[in-house]
This record gives structure tokens, C-alpha cells and sequence, in this order.
């Protein structure tokens, strides 16, 4: 009598488990870093809103804000508008100081040599920000940035007068550029005058980042302090988005 073979069941694949999508908090001192971080967020960005999108905060104001958040968070500091021939020492600078991550502006047309000049002063720490008013989200700037030796880039908006990022650019370009980092092993982010209305939305992109400032502080002013209810609020609905999306 022949004997049946038991059906063979196909191999179980383990999909990798989707990041979960992080806050990133811009603060402008050591006090706001510590309610920031109190509140939940992921990342501590330093910068001065009083100087637009890439204002950056005097060393000593930086070195304070790291020194509060003494490693419960992943740390970043502007380092300058990434124009003139003095960025490299101004990355080294503030790379001095002790924030993990250094962020600098990178225009639509920059020179290779130039990135990897102001790569090469803080190794395995640059991070570029790229506009939305420029127009596009990015076209083959992440792979630029990937080999001057970036470990990230981020899209912002350069103009803070309340005109959001899903106002300059479309969700498929901002998902193209998410797509983009990561293929060339990039860090991304999302920021630009984000509420937290906006998380269901670009959450579901799956940048490392959403980032934010103007959207947690009193009466939704960037130049107010920050508001610590607002954020632990976008903490929660970042992580009910994960929920949802994991569903």
C-alpha cells in the first residue's frame, strides 16, 4: 500500500515590524528641552525660532540642552543656513558641543563637494534639510547626501507664516522622499508647520520623524514657549497611529 506524503505548508514569513514613526521637538533652551523630554518626545531639536526654519542657538545654549536631556533622547542642533565657505567649521563647532545630530539647509542645486566637505567635519552625523518651497521633494538629493556621507535628511519649510508642508508639496512626492532615504539608508524626517492633525496623515508614510514646533507651543505661536500638554498629546496620537496602522 503507497503511502500519502503529508501536505507540505509553505514557510512561514516574518515580516520585519514596522518602525514606529518618532517626535521630534524643536526647543530654544535647556527649560523647554526638559519639558520636551518630560512630555515624551523622541528627539530634542536645538534651534532659535527666532531665526526661521535653520536659526541656529549659540554653543553654549546647545551644550545646556544636551547636558538636560543627559541621553534619554536623541539629540540635534542647527549648525547654520548651509551657505558660505565657513559651514564645515561651523558643523565642526557645533558638533563640539555634544549634540548627536548636526542639521544644515541644502538647497536645490548644491555642490557634491561641498556636501562632503561639511559631511566629512561631523562623520556619521550630518543631517540635511531640504525645503518644500524649492518645489519638489528632492529628486536625487537623498542619494547626493548618501554618498557625501549624510546620515539623514529631513524636508522643511523655509517660510514659518502658518503655511504647512502638505500645502507645498503633494503626499506622493513627500512618500517618494521617505522611500528615497530609505533605500539609500538614510534617516528621514517630515517637518514644516505641523499640528497634530496632520499625524494620521504622514505618519502613515513612515518617515523616522515627524517634527514639530510651532503646532505644540501656546496659541500654536513657534515663537511662544512650548506648551508640555500639547506635546505629551502628540506623543499619544503618534503612538495611536502605530496602533492603527499595525492593525
Amino acid at each position: 500500500m503507497s503511502q500519502v506524503s503529508p501536505p507540505v505548508s509553505p514557510p512561514v514569513v516574518l515580516l520585519p515590524a514596522r518602525p514606529r514613526v518618532r517626535l521630534l521637538v524643536s526647543v530654544r533652551d535647556a527649560a523647554e528641552a526638559r519639558w520636551a523630554l518630560r512630555a515624551g518626545a523622541d528627539l530634542i531639536d536645538a534651534k532659535d525660532p527666532e531665526r526661521g526654519a535653520l536659526g541656529a542657538l549659540a554653543p553654549d545654549t546647545v551644550r545646556a540642552i544636551v547636558a538636560t536631556v543627559a541621553g534619554q533622547a536623541v539629540t540635534s542642533a542647527v549648525a547654520g543656513d548651509g551657505t558660505g565657505a565657513d559651514l564645515p567649521q561651523a558643523v565642526a563647532a557645533m558638533a563640539a558641543v555634544g549634540p548627536d545630530w548636526i542639521k544644515v539647509a541644502v538647497g536645490p542645486a548644491p555642490d557634491d563637494a561641498a556636501l562632503a566637505e561639511a559631511a566629512a567635519a561631523a562623520p556619521g552625523r550630518l543631517i540635511g534639510v531640504l525645503f518644500a518651497e524649492d518645489g519638489s521633494s528632492g529628486g536625487d538629493l537623498p542619494a547626493r547626501l548618501a554618498t557625501a556621507g549624510f546620515s539623514g535628511a529631513m524636508i522643511d519649510t523655509r517660510g514659518k507664516q502658518g503655511v504647512g508642508l502638505r500645502a507645498c508639496l503633494a503626499l506622493p512626492l513627500l512618500s517618494a522622499f521617505v522611500a528615497a532615504c530609505r533605500s539609500h539608508g538614510l534617516m528621514s524626517g517630515l517637518a514644516g508647520s505641523l499640528h497634530r492633525a496632520d499625524i494620521p496623515t504622514l505618519a502613515p508614510l513612515q518617515p523616522d520623524y515627524l517634527g514639530f514646533r510651532g503646532g505644540l507651543c501656546h496659541g500654536g505661536d513657534r515663537r511662544q514657549p512650548l506648551d508640555e500638554a500639547r506635546i505629551a498629546g502628540a506623543v499619544a496620537a503618534l503612538r495611536a497611529q502605530a496602533r492603527a496602522d499595525a492593525a
